[in-house]
């Protein structure tokens, strides 16, 4: 079945002079522009197609992709503003609309936003809406601690980051847990912390426990093999410090040092480790 939003895998039926005709199932034929299609295609052949329809309501596809499609959550830039609403840069010639009534604030030309991309079932439009709760949150919390989930995060609050887990539900990471910058719209692996009773969702950027710290063992052996053998950072470094050479928190890298130097693989010395 072809899904206007989604990439199609779509058979070519014919040939004209502006491109080709796909077999579009139950939407009919839906034409790809010449200038999209790949060389040396030929009639019978399948092309994986995005199909949307046009500035003039026309279903269409092409063969370049959006950069998120139907049901995606995206951080994308506003690059025109007009009597129908904010309209983003998503990829395509046809610039992506946020009608007004689906804006959670005033969108302004040259500022980005995360949005959701959904489908108007009357028009069969493609639109997207920066209204982010009413399309989360919607389905039973089935997660497991220690689960690895994608996450996109959304806004800093004051206890910590809200995000996206697998473009479904709201999950929050502590600003105490968190030792890297993070930014709206930016796309990163996560952990499922905990669940609670009221089945919001606590969010860690690390594995729990000594499965974190044996993927960080290798991590700090291969750094020390490129610093020569010794680096400069204890446990009693910051934080920061600690993340920024390592990309781990520091009761990760203090739990790592303990099990390299048991392993009798590392020294400590008073300012840093040193590969033996």
């Amino acid at each position: 079945m072809t899904e206007i939003g989604k990439i199609n895998k779509l058979q070519i039926l014919r040939e004209v002079d502006f491109g080709v005709y796909l077999d579009g199932d139950d939407y009919g034929e839906i034409l790809m522009p010449k200038k999209y299609l790949p060389e040396n295609y030929k009639i019978d052949d399948f092309i994986e197609a995005f199909v949307y329809l046009d500035s003039e309501d026309r279903i269409v596809a092409t063969t370049e992709k959006p950069y998120a499609m139907v049901d995606d959550f995206a951080f994308l830039k506003v690059v025109a503003v007009n009597e129908f609403g904010a309209f983003l840069d998503w990829g395509l010639i046809k610039d992506l609309l946020v009608p007004f009534n689906q804006q959670k604030q005033k969108m302004e030309e040259g500022q980005s936003y995360l949005v959701y991309i959904y489908l108007d079932e009357k028009s069969e439009r493609i639109a997207a809406s920066s209204k982010l709760d009413k399309f989360l949150d919607k389905q039973p919390v089935d997660y497991k601690e220690g689960q690895e989930v994608n996450l996109i995060i959304s806004k800093q609050t004051n206890i910590g980051y809200k995000a996206i887990i697998n473009n479904t539900h709201w999950g929050v990471i502590y600003k105490n847990e968190v030792f890297q910058t993070l930014t709206k719209g930016q796309k990163i692996k996560g952990y499922i912390k905990k669940i609670r009773e009221d089945e919001k969702i606590d969010l860690s950027l690390y594995k729990k426990g000594y499965e974190k710290v044996d993927d960080s063992l290798n991590i700090i052996l291969e750094i020390l093999e490129n610093h020569d053998g010794f680096i400069s950072v204890t446990d009693k470094s910051s934080p920061e410090t600690i993340y920024e050479m390592f990309g781990i928190s520091k009761k990760t890298y203090k739990k790592s040092i303990g099990a390299l130097y048991k392993k009798k693989l590392i020294s400590i010395e008073n300012n840093g480790i040193k590969l033996i």
